[in-house]
């Protein structure tokens, strides 16, 4: 059975979603979360789209972009899935799929500004929602970008915030009070399985550590891998734009800060 087209049209967003194989936590490592900005960069020189949301959670990842033509989009997650996955398992010294199955999408109108601002505060709640931190204000997230009005090298406002004022102060305040007025809805229990309970007990052996390369593994090639003083340029830039103001670098991705908004 082929796999279901993608629904490509003008002038629309589109939420992407993507996660980590078998559901494992990658990416809390900075060092991983610092690579993944400096490759949506690179990939943004490549194809010149939008960005208007991102969140790097340690198990999966969410954007609202536009690409400047539809048919890109394939084309845009395809290098950064890619590109990413080589860095990723080299640094972690992995082989195999680094990301689980296809990306998901939805899109909207570019117009639709209700739909838009509830996607971006969506995206935006993810570290609160789950309760990561107390507040909005994330090193891997724009929400201070929103916020602070702040230029953070990789992300820019959407149309949608800029109609919420006559100022970008306006706006920005607006905004804030959107989010602050947001409550994430509960996730429904996980449902039981066959053999969840069989194999409870069950205790996996260690798999002995093999420092062979798989013959499937593709190496990145040599400009491409990335140079450490341009990653950390670009890593820092977005997260001095986005961190809470007067707060330090989180010393561990994922972990929260103890004052609220």
């Amino acid at each position: 059975m082929g796999r279901k087209q993608r629904i490509l049209k003008s002038n629309c967003c589109y939420h992407v979603t993507l996660r980590c194989n078998n559901r494992e936590f990658r990416l809390i490592q900075q060092e991983c979360r610092n690579v993944f900005l400096y490759a949506i960069q690179q990939c943004q020189e490549k194809y010149h789209f939008h960005l208007y949301a991102l969140c790097i959670m340690s198990n999966h990842v969410h954007y609202l972009l536009a690409p400047a033509q539809p048919y890109e989009l394939p084309k845009i997650m395809h290098w950064i899935n890619w590109y990413t996955a080589m860095c990723f398992n080299q640094m972690l010294g992995r082989t195999g799929h680094f990301w689980e199955k296809r990306y998901h999408s939805n899109n909207f109108a570019m117009d639709d500004f209700r739909r838009a601002l509830n996607t971006i505060r969506y995206i935006h709640a993810n570290p609160k929602a789950a309760n990561m931190q107390h507040g909005f204000f994330y090193d891997f997230s724009n929400y201070g970008s929103y916020h602070r009005l702040t230029d953070d090298g990789l992300t820019e406002w959407h149309p949608a915030f800029l109609d919420l004022g006559a100022t970008l102060e306006e706006c920005a305040d607006a905004y804030h009070k959107f989010c602050r007025n947001y409550k994430p809805k509960p996730k429904p229990e996980p449902k039981p399985r066959w053999g969840s309970k069989l194999l409870a007990g069950l205790a996996p052996e260690k798999a002995k550590k093999s420092k062979r390369t798989s013959p499937g593994q593709q190496t990145l090639w040599e400009k491409a891998v990335p140079d450490q003083s341009e990653v950390e340029t670009v890593a820092k830039k977005f997260v001095e734009a986005n961190r809470r103001p007067g707060g330090k670098m989180q010393a561990e991705p994922g972990g929260g800060y103890p004052a609220r908004d």
